[in-house]
């Protein structure tokens, strides 16, 4: 076993004894350490600010690009806004211990269904600095042990961040190893994490769809994947056309660089000639490239020649794909084709077109005349969320509270044999 592996199990078997003692904390107990965690990103922001610079200096010199350095980027109104959803948190319910379902059997036996921790989460995660602030404090108020892996790029923000966290936990109730760093900066750490198997109960990739293929494939922890968005709009035969431009534009400009921002828009036909001109024309006037195929292209010299390559991407950028399709039956075939899953949606003034669509298509959202946008945990009044899972099993779509729990059954007799 090398010395790296040897940490990495240290930190998890850790983090173990300490999702055993967090699991039956009251709520009070946990929002007692998520208002002192808040309370110390403030007292130390000058502390964190400071080591954020070392990050920030790094990645200029390393040439990374100035949206990356954004992201990057802790400032002390970014700290007082990080703390502010620390104490929205607090506000949340608690989803421990809530009865799913309970009813009592024919032989008498009383069977609920309840909340529970999944245990020790462990979350991989790219540049942003915040988002080791954000999975800590989700993970405690669903009761879980944290295990936190971001990215070199922020390591100094990180371990100071990490610092005041555990720092703000000595004196609560919450155990202070229920929030630490997976040691070391090389992907090597990251590998004994997904292979710590019966340590760590489960692990959520945050990131570039890179990042999360990489921990799909080589994980043996279970993976709940989440974030990538290929989200697709389609502007139907029956559509309002101004309707159907304010959807466009938000969903893809209100921010480009997130996963529920649109990066392909279809357009139907039958109203391409009134809607693609003023569609293509707004598009380039907000700065966006779209990337056409050959019909959208007759509409406008702006629009660059589409590849396959162009159907596939998540841009997370001014730019756009587009096409133009026979029918809503075509408009469909496309997302089954090349949609991550994420949220892809409709605008049209038809019930049948729209209740076809929601049938047929098989995404984690699915918005009818509302933009891409709006998948999210805070819009959808679930409060701060993990993520946005794009699989099937366990937990789809954004992943608040609840999510980050399991459940069991609670089975309550009088003396009951079988």
């Amino acid at each position: 076993m090398t010395d790296i592996e040897r940490d990495v199990r240290e930190v998890a078997e850790r983090a173990r004894d300490a999702a055993a003692d967090l699991a039956p904390l009251s709520r009070d107990a946990k929002d007692e350490a998520l208002n002192a965690i808040a309370d110390a990103l403030v007292a130390r922001a000058e502390e964190i600010v400071a080591a954020n610079a070392e990050d920030v200096a790094r990645a200029r010199e390393n040439g990374i690009s100035e949206a990356m350095i954004d992201r990057l980027t802790l400032t002390p109104d970014r700290i007082t806004a990080i703390a502010g959803a620390v104490r929205e948190v607090v506000e949340l319910p608690d989803p421990v211990g809530e009865v799913v379902r309970g009813k009592t059997l024919p032989n008498g036996l009383e069977l609920r269904q309840i909340r529970v921790p999944l245990g020790v989460v462990g979350i991989i995660y790219e540049g942003r600095p915040n988002v080791t602030v954000d999975a800590a404090v989700l993970c405690l108020k669903s009761g879980n042990a944290a295990l936190l892996r971001g990215s070199s790029s922020a390591y100094s923000s990180n371990t100071v961040l990490i610092d005041v966290i555990r720092g703000a936990l000595a004196g609560t109730r919450v155990p202070v190893d229920a929030v630490q760093m997976v040691p070391g900066m090389s992907r090597e750490s990251v590998k004994h994490l997904m292979r710590a198997r019966g340590l760590v109960d489960v692990l959520i990739p945050r990131g570039g769809a890179s990042l999360i293929q990489t921990v799909v494939n080589e994980s043996t922890v279970p993976v709940i994947e989440t974030g990538t968005g290929n989200c697709h709009v389609y502007v139907d035969e029956a559509a309002d056309l101004d309707r159907a431009l304010d959807i466009v534009l938000n969903s893809k400009i209100q921010r480009c660089s997130v996963c529920n921002a649109a990066e392909t828009l279809l357009v139907h036909a039958g109203i391409a000639d009134a809607f693609l001109p003023k569609a293509l024309a707004a598009l380039h006037e907000a700065g966006v490239t779209v990337h056409g195929d050959e019909r959208v292209r007759a509409y406008s010299d702006d629009v660059v020649p589409a590849t396959e390559e162009d159907w596939t991407t998540e841009y997370l950028s001014l730019d756009l794909a587009a096409r133009v399709v026979d029918s809503l039956d075509e408009a469909v075939a496309h997302i089954r084709a090349y949609s991550s899953a994420h949220t892809e949606a409709i605008v049209t003034d038809s019930q049948s077109a729209a209740r076809r669509f929601v049938s047929l298509v098989d995404s984690a959202a699915v918005m009818v005349n509302a933009s891409t946008r709006f998948t999210d945990g805070g819009e959808f009044g679930f409060g701060a969320e993990i993520g946005i899972s794009t699989q099937k099993l366990h937990a789809r779509g954004p992943m608040g509270l609840p999510e980050m729990t399991s459940t069991k059954y609670v089975v309550t007799g009088e003396g009951h044999v079988r």
